[in-house]
């Protein structure tokens, strides 16, 4: 909603737009008994439309001259399996196309940070339900909630594939003897590193992608207040305008880099960590 409507300073404007409809306020960094409605609704529906955009390229697939939507399908699989044929050295399956439902799920999720970011507000305000949806934040990789359930879900994809090529006991092996050696004395600190280096994988993967669209997403909040200068009518209503149009542009453009060099990132580094499982130290 527009800062003019509800009369917020510069603070209050951002950490209103940063504050997400949740289920309860938030009481500890790590509390399971919230749920942030709002990241929950949109990655899932970034998750179907993902979904349906690959079923509807499959559909109409042909051997033919591919029309624009199939060729850029075509492009994008191609990509992806040369990317896990390199990373991959074994059954690639299942793992390519999770790869690449993986690239363009994240690229969704993070193309929502292009919506202006007063529209969601009006929207619910046109609609009265201020009362009942008072938050809404439409970027769920902008959430670390977000970005630490794909990263956990790449976790468990991690642990599943070292216990079915290396099977329990070479997994067990790998945790007790490496990277230190096999000698007993040593079994401990290297369990302790293994685990220490699945922490902080985990923790790295959802961190780097939050990071970057929560920034990105600051920077909008912050060009749009600088709009908002010429809706108050200050004395710099003009430059705030102009300003507000320059530097959104600007910031737009170069934001599809970042968008799409996330998502790419992301997938990436699922791709190397589950290639990692594959192989052995």
């Amino acid at each position: 909603m527009a800062v003019s409507e509800e009369h917020l300073d510069a603070s209050e404007y951002i950490a209103h737009h940063l504050q997400n409809f949740a289920t309860s306020t938030q009481k500890s960094v790590i509390d399971f008994h919230v749920l942030n409605l709002d990241t929950l609704f949109w990655s899932i529906l970034c998750g179907i439309v993902v979904l349906f955009l690959l079923y509807l390229a499959a559909r109409r697939a042909t051997s033919g001259v591919p029309g624009r939507f199939q060729g850029a399908v075509e492009m994008l699989v191609e990509m992806v399996e040369n990317q896990s044929k390199v990373l991959i050295h074994g059954d690639r399956t299942f793992i390519a196309p999770l790869a690449l439902t993986v690239f363009l799920w994240v690229a969704l999720m993070n193309s929502l940070d292009f919506i202006p970011v007063d529209l969601a507000g009006q929207v619910i305000h046109w609609l009265g339900l201020s009362s009942l949806i008072p938050h809404q934040h439409i970027v769920p990789t902008a959430d670390p909630n977000g970005t630490f359930g794909i990263a956990l879900g790449v976790l468990v994809l991690v642990i599943y594939y070292n216990f079915k090529i290396k099977g329990a006991g070479g997994f067990l092996h790998e945790l007790l003897s490496s990277p230190l050696g096999a000698n007993p004395l040593v079994w401990l600190p290297n369990f302790v590193l293994n685990i220490i280096e699945f922490i902080a994988r985990t923790v790295s993967l959802a961190m780097r992608l939050f990071g970057n669209m929560y920034a990105g997403e600051l920077i909008f909040l912050l060009i749009a207040l600088l709009g908002g200068t010429w809706t108050m009518h200050a004395d710099t209503s003009v430059l705030g305008l102009v300003g507000h149009i320059i530097a959104g542009s600007a910031w737009a453009i170069f934001h599809i880099l970042i968008v799409l060099l996330q998502a790419f990132i992301f997938m990436m580094l699922t791709l190397v960590y589950i290639g990692q499982a594959h192989s052995s130290h």
